[in-house]
């Protein structure tokens, strides 16, 4: 399988926090969502649940946990999704 944490490299950010992203480009990383049961204390969520993120909004959603970021970041992932998805690099 592809590794999608390395395809973020260089990628738009996905999260797109209002007032702190970045844009991304160099500083672009797979962000992974954070839930109790499918990540935790010593393991990641899988790399199927990554959003593209800028170092910026990576900070924030790594920061911050209220309701507004988490939608913020799902969104992401369904966008990076997309993009995987027209690229072929996932199947649905």
């Amino acid at each position: 399988m592809t590794d999608l944490r390395k395809l973020a490299r260089d990628r738009p950010c996905m999260i797109r926090v209002p007032h702190v992203c970045d844009g991304g480009g160099p500083t672009t990383v797979g962000c992974h969502y954070r839930l109790a049961g499918v990540s935790g204390m010593g393991y990641k969520a899988p790399d199927l649940f990554i959003a593209w993120g800028c170092a910026a909004c990576h900070r924030w959603v790594d920061t911050h946990h209220d309701d507004a970021t988490k939608v913020l970041m799902l969104e992401g992932i369904v966008r990076t999704q997309d993009v995987l998805i027209r690229e072929g690099k996932i199947r649905w």
